[in-house]
């Protein structure tokens, strides 16, 4: 039970890691070519789309399957791997709090100034303000929570490769 559990954990973790370096790699550099009020009507159809049963499984995944390994008891579980897949979780967490402190509520006023007004967010603002608003710090949050990601897979992957 413990293997097909650090499995999972490897798996979503690599999946949603794999998503987000796709995101950062190769949708945001497209999106950035885009006039402002494209941009702005691109970013909302794809959270309006993302946030679907299959990536949320994934997203919880990442927590959940590292969660569940720590709790299952193992006799051979090396302090490394221990540690190893800890360490995983941890940057796991991490990449819950940015999305959930950061890009969510980015996204979230990027929607309510569309519903506020056709160009901006109600105040009048004009697509490329709008647009500087979010895009920078939106960018940069993803950045680190891509990274934080990627760590908890190798740490992951790691804790499956070290002997007990």
């Amino acid at each position: 039970m413990a293997t097909v559990l650090l499995a999972l954990a490897i798996i979503s973790t690599g999946l949603y890691a794999g998503f987000m370096l796709t995101f950062r790699t190769g949708v945001m550099p497209a999106l950035a070519r885009l006039s402002d009020e494209q941009f702005l009507a691109a970013m909302r159809r794809i959270n309006e789309v993302v946030p679907r049963p299959l990536f949320l499984l994934t997203f919880f995944g990442i927590i959940v399957f590292p969660a569940v390994c720590l709790v299952v008891p193992v006799d051979d579980r090396g302090d490394t791997q221990l540690w190893l897949l800890v360490a995983g979780l941890v940057c796991s967490v991490i990449n819950h709090i940015i999305t959930v402190a950061g890009n969510v509520p980015l996204n979230n006023a990027l929607a309510a100034a569309e519903k506020d007004g056709a160009s901006g967010d109600g105040s009048g603002r004009a697509d490329s303000e709008v647009r500087a608003a979010f895009e920078p710090r939106w960018n940069r949050l993803h950045l680190v929570r891509t990274l934080f990601t990627i760590a908890a897979f190798v740490l992951l992957v790691s804790s499956a490769l070290s002997s007990p």
